[in-house]
Formats: C-alpha cells, structure tokens, sequence
C-alpha cells in the first residue's frame, strides 16, 4: 500500500473514532455505507457504547455489523433516530454533499431524512468548493438509463451506467445506477430539486435536503470538526 493511502486509512480511523462521541447509549443509530463508515462500525464494535440498534444503509453494513455483534433493526421498528453517521464522496461549505459512490444511496438518503442529525465522516480530500469533481451517481430504473443518459447529455454532462463483471451493477434495491462527470453544482438544493423530478429518476446522489449537520474531517492535523 502506497503512503498517501496507508495516510488516508488512518485519517479514516480519526473520523471513526471521533464520530463515536455522537453515539447515544440506549438509543437507536443510522448507519451509512462505505470505507470510513467500515472503521467506524468497527470501532462501534470495540467500544463499550450499547445501542438499542442500529438502522443499516445496505446490506454490506448490515452483513458486517451482524458480524461483529451490532444488533441491526428494520426502519420500520424505529419512528426516528438521534444521529445518522455516514461518508461522503464530496461535501461542500454548506455540508452538501455528493454520495453513492458505494451505491447506496437511495437508503441512505431514506435513513438519513429520519434521524435528527446527520454526521458525515470523511477525510480532508472530500472537501471541495463546488460539487461535481467526482462523478455524480444517480440510480435510475433500467428503462429509463438512456433517456436520463440523454438528459444529462444536453446539459453537456456524461452519463455512463456503472458496470460489475461486464455487466450493468443492480443496486439492493434492483435498480441500475448512472455516473454523472462534467457538472458543476452551484446550486445543490436546486440541481437535486430538478433532477429527482425526472421520470424514472429512484434517487439523486446530491445530498443537499438531507445535508450533514456535522463533518468531523479527518486532516493531517487531526480531526477537525465543521458544524453546518
């Protein structure tokens, strides 16, 4: 492993650890998705914080969280929850951010919107000016991919369907996902305004609604914490 990932891991580790400090004892938790969101379930694990259950994002937090003894509970059993804590894959000055790079977005943006506060967990190479750098994934239902593809196209975007083994990625929820380069998104609540309108659009990977209330940002100086 290179330096600058071994250095990226253990910014990872800071972010999880710290968000630990946002865990209520006794009361439900949301869980995000992901590569930091992994440390932080680990962490959770080795602590001595006891949850009443954690509402899982996607069946790979569910499977690992089950493995390491986190009690994981449907949304159905839960009317809300004290904090959501999850990654980003971009998250701007107002805690909008981009999300669905692990393709989980639709549940997260759903367990996101029913937790008091959302605390997003991410390293310092996360944080941008504007969103859009990295490719914008939005889940679509797989008949309409080439329209939605084709819209994107006349906003002088790229859209391209995400593929796993040759063939097109079918998120847990049975749909396809589309990943968006060439956008600049000045306005995130507008762009996620506009975009979920579109027919056969599941969910947009701008977060702007469901923004972070907290970004604990892991930085070479340690951990620095943005309150929105």
């Amino acid at each position: 492993m290179s330096q600058t990932a071994t250095s990226q891991e253990e910014l990872k580790k800071l972010v999880a650890q710290a968000a630990l400090n946002y865990v209520i004892p006794g009361e439900y938790l949301g869980v995000g998705t992901g590569s930091t969101v992994n440390q932080f379930i680990d962490a959770l694990a080795a602590s001595a914080i006891v949850i009443k259950g954690a509402v899982s994002s996607s069946l790979a937090s569910t499977a690992r969280m089950q493995a390491l003894g986190i009690p994981v509970v449907d949304l159905a059993q839960v009317e809300r929850m004290s904090v959501y804590i999850d990654g980003a894959d971009e998250i701007d000055p107002k805690g909008c951010m981009v999300k669905g790079g692990g393709a989980a977005l639709t549940r997260e943006k759903i367990v996101a919107a029913q937790a008091d506060q959302f605390v997003c967990i991410a390293d310092a190479s996360k944080r941008v000016e504007v969103l859009g750098a990295f490719p914008l994934p939005v889940e679509t239902i797989p008949m309409a991919a080439p329209e939605i593809m084709r819209r994107f196209k006349a906003m002088g975007a790229v859209a391209t369907l995400r593929n796993t083994g040759g063939q097109p990625l079918v998120t847990d929820n049975g749909q396809f996902l589309l990943d968006v380069k060439g956008l600049s998104i000045t306005d995130p609540l507008g762009f996620e305004n506009a975009v979920s309108q579109w027919p056969g659009v599941v969910t947009v990977g701008v977060f702007a609604h469901q923004h972070a209330h907290v970004c604990l940002l892991g930085t070479t100086q340690g951990v620095q914490t943005i309150v929105y």
